[in-house]
């Protein structure tokens, strides 16, 4: 049997996932919105999940925390909507820190390990989120373990999340930063950090 969550919790995990129970197949197409840049989803997601947002932001949803799907919908808004709904401005990264946070106490809960392994890997997003060589190493091990545990039909997928992992952290080792938040947190960009900016790459 599956814990009751708070109907917004509900809508935030089908809304991302397709469920919320997170045991049915995800659709590709909903997979392949989550990190593209559309404004359509962005505006979807600022007007169904706004205020939510705020909230979480807030702290006003600490109760979520209690379990595994609750906490990993409360990562969702902090980690991966605000990057929606705040795109090309600072406010993108605003709840990093209470992200990590969250994800921190989660995976000290094992909750990680209570959700499947697509849905595990957004518990483990916000290490690699982060401008710390500490928290880079962090998100390279949790996501080299979880391509470790991959079942045959999701070690592709699993390989390119441990990929990405090993990527931002290359950048983090070379800058110290990630050169491309440089413009929207006002920071100025190194001769360097300019002439990779302009290759397109970057996370």
């Amino acid at each position: 049997m599956t814990q009751q969550l708070p109907s917004d919790a509900v809508a935030v995990l089908t809304f991302w996932f397709g469920s919320d129970t997170l045991e049915q197949p995800i659709d590709p197409a909903l997979q392949q919105r989550w990190f593209a840049a559309d404004p359509e989803f962005d505006r979807e997601i600022r007007e169904r999940f706004g205020a939510l947002i705020t909230a979480a932001a807030d702290h006003q949803l600490q109760a979520w925390e209690e379990s595994p799907r609750g906490a990993l919908a409360l990562v969702l808004l902090l980690d991966q909507f605000t990057r929606n709904v705040h795109r090309d401005s600072a406010q993108a990264f605003a709840a990093d820190p209470t992200a990590r946070d969250i994800a921190d106490r989660a995976l000290a809960r094992g909750f990680d390990r209570a959700v499947p392994l697509t849905a595990r890997s957004f518990f483990y997003l916000p290490f690699e989120h982060g401008e710390a060589l500490a928290l880079q190493d962090r998100s390279v091990a949790l996501f080299h373990a979880l391509a470790a545990e991959a079942p045959p039909e999701g070690v592709k997928g699993a390989a390119m999340l441990s990929d990405y992992a090993e990527k931002h952290r290359a950048l983090i080792v070379r800058f110290g930063r990630f050169p491309h938040r440089n413009k929207v947190l006002g920071r100025v960009s190194t001769d360097e950090e300019t002439e990779f900016l302009k290759t397109g790459r970057g996370f």
